[in-house]
This record gives C-alpha cells, sequence and structure tokens, in this order.
C-alpha cells in the first residue's frame, strides 16, 4: 500500500505535466485568431527572428497608429533598427517607439504597460514566436488585466527541445506569483 501511494503521485504529475505540455504547444502553434482590424498599439518583444520585420508590417496595413519595441538593447537607436528591415516608408519613424528598460519577459510586460498606460492605450497586437506568445500573455495580462491583447505570432523554426524550455519556463512564469509572496 505504502509503495502505491508514491507511484500513483508520480504518475498523476506525469500525466498532468504531459497534458499541461501538450495544451501549450496546441497554444502556442495556433494561428492568428479573428481580432479586431485595429488596435491601439503594436507591441514586439524583441529576441528573435521575424518579430520586427512583422510589427512594421502590421504598422503599414494601418493595424495600429504606434509601434512599440520592447527589450531592444541600449546601444540600438530606430534608425539602427529600420535600417535592418526591409525598406519601409518615410514616415514609418514617427510611429516607432522603442523601449530600452526590459532584459526578459517579465520586464517586457511592466516596460509595455507602463507604455501603454501613457499613451492611453487600452488594446494591443501583440507580436513575438508563437513559442513565446503563452507565457508573453500570462505576463502581460497579469502588468495590466485592463488591456485587450491580439496575439499575432510569428513562427520562426523552432525544435521540440525549444519548445520543451518554453514550456518550463511558462511553468515558472504561472508559479512566480506564489515565490513572491
Amino acid at each position: 500500500m505504502r509503495r502505491r501511494l508514491p507511484l500513483a503521485l508520480f504518475a498523476a504529475v506525469a500525466l498532468a505535466w504531459a497534458g499541461g505540455l501538450a495544451g501549450f504547444v496546441l497554444a502556442a502553434t495556433r494561428g492568428v485568431p479573428d481580432g479586431p482590424p485595429a488596435t491601439d498599439a503594436i507591441v514586439v518583444l524583441t529576441g528573435g527572428k521575424h518579430r520586427i520585420d512583422r510589427g512594421l508590417e502590421l504598422l503599414v496595413e494601418g493595424r495600429a497608429q504606434k509601434l512599440f519595441v520592447s527589450g531592444v538593447h541600449r546601444d540600438v537607436d530606430l534608425a539602427e533598427l529600420l535600417r535592418v528591415s526591409p525598406a519601409q516608408p518615410a514616415w514609418i519613424q514617427c510611429c516607432v517607439v522603442l523601449g530600452h528598460a526590459a532584459l526578459d519577459t517579465h520586464g517586457n510586460a511592466a516596460e509595455t504597460a507602463a507604455w501603454m498606460r501613457r499613451e492611453g492605450y487600452r488594446s494591443m497586437r501583440l507580436v513575438t514566436a508563437a513559442y513565446h506568445m503563452p507565457r508573453s500573455i500570462l505576463e502581460l495580462r497579469r502588468a495590466m488585466p485592463e488591456a485587450e491583447i491580439v496575439p499575432n505570432p510569428v513562427f520562426p523554426d523552432g525544435s521540440a527541445v525549444l519548445y520543451l524550455v518554453e514550456y518550463h519556463k511558462y511553468l515558472g512564469a504561472l508559479l512566480a506569483p506564489l515565490v513572491r509572496r
């Protein structure tokens, strides 16, 4: 009897972990949902391929009036950021704001929330990698529960290991409020 309880507990935890991983992968690989055609802002979280290019495309399409890029290295300015992207219209420089304070996803959420509140914005189209989207939304909803967040993932090449690592980071973010108490 004593041996069955730990084995049953282990099996329950393993099943919960595997089910959570499956749900995470499904959520992360889901396409762009039908959302409002435009939001107050487009927010790009730096850190991977295609994110800034997609944010700029959305801005040019008129999906928002401003694009906020969170987590930009302190040595990168707007001219340099635009130089590495495909040709953009000249007017775009007026509508892109760089955030240099964030060092991680939690910091992206804090930096973005502060900027959104300063601007009086209540909705955003979030651009980040698909595998990063669940944790990003979790952190952003904690930082600004009043905001509407429309996910707009990009799908860079990613391995199963990348999704596994990000799933564990997501679990850590879920548990973070308990640890902070």
